[in-house]
């Protein structure tokens, strides 16, 4: 039997932004035109604390959730989309998703999960049915095996770095949680 290994690992590359990119696309799409649309993604995000003002968070989080899935599906600046993505994660893992692991119970598995595919495919690029490798853009990334650390890095140090700079900035958690927390 001679398989090629490189050759499986692209169709899995290629499945993973298949299920990932519509995944955070819909997210984005619930959080802007469905059940209380911005209005009410905005009352949520103010009151589970995110200053200045929730409206700004619900816009930022539903762009950002709609225009990374867009990104991972073709494959595009996909380590930006995964970081773009885990940020997202953080964020949510942190004010929404801490309270056990399973996601019945406001646990972070979910956030968890979709971070860690988006790990994935942002450090292993995009694959080959990609634009990254229509526009010659994977051999900047590290495609594959290459060694070359760069998509690794910048999935990792823009998603985390950007998650948690924006918690530091602008999560005041409500006084009730905080004395709770103490």
């Amino acid at each position: 039997m001679n398989s090629n290994p490189f050759l499986q690992v692209e169709v899995v590359l290629l499945i993973l932004r298949l299920v990932a990119g519509p995944t955070i696309f819909w997210h984005g799409y619930n959080k802007m035109f469905r059940g209380g649309k911005i209005a009410g993604t905005a009352r949520w995000f103010t009151s589970m604390g995110m200053r200045p003002n929730g409206t700004i968070h619900a816009y930022a989080a539903s762009l950002t959730e709609m225009g990374c899935g867009v990104l991972l599906l073709f494959g595009f600046l996909t380590p930006l989309a995964a970081a773009g993505v885990i940020s997202l994660m953080v964020v949510a893992g942190w004010t929404v998703h801490k309270h056990a692991f399973l996601i019945a119970k406001d646990g972070f598995e979910h956030v968890f999960l979709l971070a860690t595919v988006c790990f994935a495919i942002g450090s292993l690029g995009a694959g080959r049915w990609s634009l990254d490798r229509a526009f010659g853009l994977s051999e900047y990334v590290g495609y594959f095996l290459g060694c070359e650390w760069l998509g690794m890095l910048i999935t990792l140090v823009v998603g985390i770095g950007a998650g948690t700079l924006l918690l530091l900035t602008c999560y005041r958690p409500p006084a009730k949680e905080a004395e709770s927390n103490s």
